[in-house]
């Protein structure tokens, strides 16, 4: 058996002690020395979770385009830059670049990550084929090929994916969305939702829709956020893709109101999907959150908002943890991915 020590990350907080894993499980923790030497110390933490990332655009980061910093001009459906260029790239382009986004996850401690699925069945698909047998887990959220609603399409799609994630209520029609929505609410699957990002909505119409949680929130007012707050609804916020389009998130009002916070890396034609940059780019942009509140947001948060059930002191669960380094939070071990 191998040991691994520190200070040991739980959800309600750190505490010293040790990890004993053998045949890729934990079989074994204490709050002492661990019975030998440990093979690495520093802070065991949960694998992380990118709550947020649209990988299916990877392939656009390579082709040295300058991308325009207006929102809709670059991503909104169905005729912004991205989905033009989603339309004239071939398969094997498109699916070459998720693999590349899905090893640096892989790689930097991700072991779950919910991506929005544009294209319908067949960005599914092209996902899938992505994955082959690699070591991380997805949670997809499809979305219709069309701007309208079609019972047989969203029956098609929520059978391939766990659930529906749409760009905004300005995107479509708001009776389309409804319809939606409570489609996949009916059949037990996610609704999610970007909302607020580049001007404010109107809270009362999003959360009409049962979202299970939502994307952004930059102009939310301080009373749309207490809203939120008081439908138990976390918020993914993206800080590195919001300073690409010169948006920012009112990270004082969220913390202020005590949101739940998840984080994710958005388009991977802007960032890399490198959960743990984000990570260090928020905190050295506020300097309000304290390591355990950051943590938080790639690991406990996240899994609970996705219904990912993992606390790290199970006995004979799978060793989905990590040590990083105390000052630098650079990853000094990540046992899942030992061969």
């Amino acid at each position: 058996m191998e040991y691994i020590s520190g200070e040991i990350f739980t959800e309600n907080g750190f505490i010293k002690g040790y990890l004993g894993i053998e045949n890729r499980k934990i079989i074994d923790h204490g709050n002492s020395n661990p019975p030998k030497k440990p093979i690495c110390k520093g802070l065991i933490v949960p694998t992380f979770v990118n709550a947020h990332t649209h990988i299916g655009d990877s392939f656009i980061r390579k082709k040295n385009i300058k991308l325009p910093r207006n929102i809709e001009e670059l991503v909104a459906p169905p005729d912004g830059l991205k989905h033009r260029l989603l339309k004239e790239t071939s398969d094997k382009e498109i699916i070459g670049g998720m693999k590349e986004s899905i090893d640096e996850m892989t790689k930097t401690g991700i072991s779950h990550f919910c991506d929005f699925r544009e294209n319908g069945l067949q960005g599914i698909n092209h996902l899938k084929k992505a994955l082959g047998k690699t070591n991380i887990s997805p949670v997809i959220l499809s979305r219709p090929n069309q701007l309208t609603y079609n019972k047989e399409e969203i029956n098609l799609l929520l059978k391939n994916s766990q659930g529906i994630g749409l760009s905004s209520i300005l995107d479509l029609e708001y009776s389309e969305i409804e319809k939606i929505a409570k489609h996949t609410k009916k059949m037990g699957k996610m609704f999610v939702i970007h909302a607020s990002e580049r001007i404010r909505e109107d809270i009362e119409r999003v959360l009409d829709l049962k979202p299970d949680f939502l994307i952004h929130m930059n102009y939310a007012s301080e009373s749309d956020l207490i809203r939120v707050k008081d439908d138990n609804i976390t918020i993914v916020i993206c800080s590195r893709s919001n300073e690409f389009f010169g948006l920012k998130s009112n990270i004082n009002l969220f913390s202020k109101i005590g949101i739940d916070i998840m984080l994710g890396t958005d388009n991977a034609m802007l960032n890399t999907p490198n959960i743990l940059d984000e990570l260090k780019f928020l905190k050295n942009m506020t300097g309000i959150f304290s390591i355990e509140n950051l943590l938080n947001m790639i690991t406990y948060n996240p899994r609970k908002a996705l219904n990912l059930d993992y606390s790290i002191l199970d006995l004979n669960s799978s060793n989905e943890f990590m040590v990083l380094d105390k000052k630098t939070l650079r990853a000094l071990y990540i046992p899942r991915n030992q061969r």
